[in-house]
């Protein structure tokens, strides 16, 4: 399973969001370089970007800091209110590996599966932020306010023809929150859709976690609180992976 540590990006800083609340910020501070630099040590492959200021203004994208981090050798996947073809061109353009497209993936399912054929599937990660109830898995817009017109299930089935290959799921109830992942949310979509490569996002905050998220069959983990709250090092993480 692969492991991406996250960094979000606010005017320049490294910070986290709880729960995606602008007004509920932590600011981790320093130099995202060097952030990035000290994973890369730790023995990193990957690095998962939010691009904060993009995401609230589109002409306030942080493309140079993008250049930056992709210039240490580090493979990134970039996301953060991703509106344009223009935008997944140019953050393409500026080193990153993959783009993520979050609401869109929700809101324009068609203009999202064409992205995916003129780009190629593994340049795009469709990102859903979803609630579970009664058991229905719902992909959630607006700021995490409102569900989507249609579960999950029915709004993957919109993009079979377009090759969907790498799709980001989080569950907004344990973002954030280190509470642990919901396993037996990956554990569904493994098994219902095994040719997606399936990203966990949410609530990782031990070892022990990342090991069930590998035993369900995740492609990868999106780690970032616990990174920064030291709850483990990157190296420590990598390293139980290997070895589980």
């Amino acid at each position: 399973m692969k492991l991406y540590p996250a960094i979000d990006l606010l005017d320049g800083r490294v910070v986290r969001l709880h729960k995606g609340d602008f007004d509920a910020v932590t600011d981790y501070g320093g130099d995202p370089a060097a952030v990035a630099a000290a994973y890369l040590a730790q023995g990193a492959e990957y690095l998962h970007v939010v691009d904060l200021s993009g995401a609230r203004d589109g002409e306030r994208r942080q493309s140079a800091a993008v250049q930056s981090l992709s210039n240490t050798g580090l493979r990134l996947q970039v996301g953060g209110g991703i509106r344009t073809r223009e935008e997944i061109a140019a953050i393409l353009k500026a080193g990153a590996e993959r783009v993520i497209i979050g609401s869109l993936a929700v809101r324009e399912p068609d203009t999202v599966a064409a992205w995916i054929s003129e780009f190629g599937p593994d340049r795009i990660v469709a990102a859903f932020d979803v609630r579970i109830e009664a058991g229905i898995i719902w992909p959630l817009v607006a700021g995490w306010t409102r569900k989507g017109d249609e579960p999950l299930a029915a709004l993957l089935e919109r993009y079979t023809s377009s090759g969907l290959r790498h799709a980001l799921v989080t569950d907004v109830d344990r973002d954030g929150a280190l509470q642990g992942p919901n396993t037996s949310l990956y554990a569904e979509l493994c098994e219902l859709w095994p040719d997606i490569a399936w990203q966990a996002s949410g609530g990782v905050s031990s070892l022990d976690d990342l090991v069930a998220l590998k035993n369900v069959g995740a492609d990868g983990a999106i780690v970032g609180k616990a990174l920064f709250e030291n709850r483990f090092s990157l190296g420590e993480a990598l390293a139980c992976l290997q070895s589980a």
